[in-house]
Formats: structure tokens, sequence, C-alpha cells
């Protein structure tokens, strides 16, 4: 039976709490679906429905991938191989999400907390991609766009939103200081229901 996986860095339980407590100071205000607090992570790569033959080489490709050199940016402009390792993630600010054109007149999608641009987070994703990529037995293709840590805290509610006159949408803008040493990464698989998405961990991997 086919899974629905994708890769993700869970949260420890202090920055979980923080975010909790922000999302339960803004329910009231902002019509959303609000993101259960167990199902809080950030995505790195979201690789679609994979059946066991998928996924025991995504295993494969993952555990390859932590064991082997990547290449990182040296101060003078060379490259050199190192071990993938753990790195630190900073939480700065809450807003909504993604970024829309000024004027476009759309609603927004999401409330974001957002992380601050990191190169080893951008590495872990752009050659993690491209080693999945590689692969015949998997259908993935990795998007050609910066990436940037980010936890989706809530989906907005489009027509409630519309419903809501401009001058009065509520302004959920907030500077936050939350940083994690990201110590793991987990090959996730996501189950839809009723109620929403459920999140299981098929396996770690310790960086």
């Amino acid at each position: 039976m086919n899974k629905r996986i994708f890769i993700a860095i869970n949260l420890p339980e202090d920055v979980r709490t923080s975010l909790v407590e922000y999302q339960n100071r803004q329910k009231d205000a902002v019509p959303a679906r609000w993101t259960k607090p167990e199902n809080l992570h950030i995505t790195l790569l979201f690789i679609g429905y994979a059946d066991e033959e998928g996924i025991l080489e995504i295993k494969r490709i993952i555990q390859n991938f932590i064991a082997c050199p990547v290449v990182k940016r040296a101060e003078r402009g060379s490259t050199a191989g190192v071990r993938q390792k753990s790195f630190f993630i900073k939480l700065e600010k809450i807003s909504y999400g993604p970024p829309l054109r000024p004027g476009s007149g759309q609603a927004p999608r999401m409330v974001w907390a957002i992380g601050e641009k990191s190169e080893e987070f951008n590495l872990l994703c752009d050659k993690l991609g491209e080693a999945l990529a590689g692969s015949p037995k998997i259908r993935f293709k990795p998007e050609n766009r910066e990436s940037i840590p980010h936890i989706t805290l809530a989906r907005i509610k489009e027509w409630e939103w519309r419903r809501i006159e401009p001058n009065e949408r509520p302004e959920i803008e907030e500077n936050i200081n939350l940083s994690f040493e990201v110590k793991s990464i987990e090959l996730m698989e996501s189950r839809l229901r009723r109620t929403g998405p459920e999140y299981t961990i098929i396996e770690s991997y310790p960086l």
C-alpha cells in the first residue's frame, strides 16, 4: 500500500510549547484550522506517495546521505567535504505566509513561524533532494527555490477571511526568538483524516 511520505525536522518540547502559547492567543482572532501541537514540524522535503520498495529506497538514500560527506563552501570560495552534522535553527518571526504580491487581493494561506536563512538548512535540503531525485525507484522532483525553515501554525479559512473587512483583519506579525539544535531528521508518514492529518515517524536519523 502506498504511503504519503515527507522528511522533517521535529521540534524540542520547549519550542513546541512556546508556539502553542502563540496559537492559543490567536485562535479566537484568526479564522483558521490550527495545527495540532503534536503535528508542529519543519518540512525538509515533501516526497509524495511511495510504495514499500520506494520507502526502502528512500531509507537507503537518507542513511547514505547522513553517513557520507556533503559539500560545504569554505571561507575563501573553495569547497570541502564534511559529514552532515547537527546545526542550529533560529525562529525569528510569526507572520502570514507564503508572501503575497502587493495588491494581489489574495488571501494568505497560512500562519507561519519563520526561521532565519541558514546555509546548513539550504545544503541539507538541496543535497538530499538531489540524492532522492537521482533514484529511478522513486518519483521525486526537487523544487528550484531557496529553502527557508518555517512551521505551519495554521491554515487560513479563505471564505471566512474574505468576509472580514480589510481594515479589520487581524494583525498577527510578531518577532520571536526561539533557537534549537537540529540533532536528527525524520522520515515521516502523513495520513489524511477527516479530523486533519496524522503524522507518524517511520525512521529517525541522528546527525
